[in-house]
Formats: C-alpha cells, sequence, structure tokens
C-alpha cells in the first residue's frame, strides 16, 4: 500500500527518532508499504519519520544511479544496494568530502548541493533483526547518510549555509502549506490542526 510522504514542516521530521524491537506491530508490512511508497515516489530511500513513524528504520534502493551517464557526471562508481536498515548507528565517517546535490521525497523540487564523507560504516539490524556492519562508499555512503540524518530530525536542508536557504525560504513555505506540485501522495503540515 502507497503511504502518504509528510512534507517539510512536520515536527516528526525535526526529533530524533526511537529504535525498536522485533515486537513493533506489522513490521513485514511497514517495510513492504515503504518500498512500494519509495518506488511510487520515484525515490532511492525512504526513512520511517517520512511516513509519520517516529521510529529508527529506513530503506535504501540506489539501483536507479545503475548508469553510466550517472558514473560519468557525478563522479561515483556505482553498485546498486537495496537494504533494509533498523536501529541503525553511523560508526565512522571517513573518506573525503564531496559536494553533490541532493533532493528529499519530503522537500519536493528543492535541490542543493550538500558535502559528505564519502565513506561510512554502520552497524544496523535487518528485517529478521540479524545484526550487521557494514562499510560504503560513493552514491550509497549518500543515500545512507540522509536517510540516517532523517532519524537524526536532521534534513537535508539544515546543511545549507544561511544565505541559500534565504533563498528557498518561500518555497519551503509553500511546501508546508501544500503549494507544491508532486506526483505522488503527500500530507502537508498545513492540514493538521
Amino acid at each position: 500500500m502507497v503511504l502518504p510522504i509528510f512534507g517539510y514542516g512536520y515536527p516528526l521530521l525535526k526529533k530524533r527518532s526511537v529504535n525498536i524491537d522485533k515486537n513493533y506491530p506489522d513490521l513485514k508490512i511497514l517495510i513492504r508499504d515503504m518500498y512500494e511508497t519509495m518506488y511510487n515516489a520515484s525515490g532511492v530511500g525512504l526513512a520511517a519519520p517520512q511516513i509519520g513513524k517516529g521510529i529508527r528504520l529506513f530503506i535504501i534502493d540506489t539501483s536507479a544511479f545503475d548508469n553510466e551517464e550517472f558514473e560519468l557526471n557525478s563522479g561515483f562508481k556505482t553498485k546498486s544496494v537495496k537494504k533494509t536498515f533498523i536501529n541503525p548507528e553511523i560508526i565512522n565517517e571517513s573518506g573525503d568530502l564531496k559536494l553533490f546535490e541532493e533532493g528529499c521525497l519530503s522537500i519536493p523540487n528543492i535541490r542543493e548541493s550538500i558535502n559528505r564523507k564519502s565513506e561510512i560504516k554502520i552497524k544496523y539490524q535487518d528485517e529478521n533483526f540479524n545484526i550487521h556492519q557494514d562499510s560504503f562508499d560513493g552514491i550509497v555512503a549518500r543515500v545512507i547518510q540522509h536517510e540516517y540524518d532523517h532519524l537524526e530530525g536532521v534534513l537535508f536542508t539544515d546543511k545549507i549555509s544561511p544565505f541559500k536557504k534565504k533563498l528557498i525560504k518561500g518555497k519551503l513555505k509553500n511546501i508546508m502549506t501544500g503549494k507544491v506540485p508532486v506526483d505522488y501522495v503527500m500530507n502537508f503540515f498545513k492540514n493538521q490542526s
């Protein structure tokens, strides 16, 4: 089932999420619905706070970046990763800082260049609560860092300069009030009492 994605301005998007355990109700259904929602919105990652759940869960599928043109234009070598991350903890960020334009399903039609480290090491649980510790680099590391930020209550717009934030202030306000064209289902902050 496709779930509505919560837009910029929802207080939950600015709160740190909580860990869950294997008793979390209907977790497999939630994960399935998150993948369906992400694909419906043509995303490469989706964090639980973006669908109104304040839990430490995100999913990624970077296969959209698997083409030679992307590699040539971005400088990233690509290798698809489709994975579910539960209760993740980034242990280390290393490598060079790399500037790359990011967007977010909760902040439609805004893209900004963000600096991120090129390599990460992350500890997490999969959908069966098996513990993993893996290293990722390139575009996969970036997508993971972006989704992980959601669990920390951080949006990519929090990482831009005050000047750039001032330039997009009107666009952010439009997102909060639902005055933005999107081709997927969204919940906007203005609709809440």
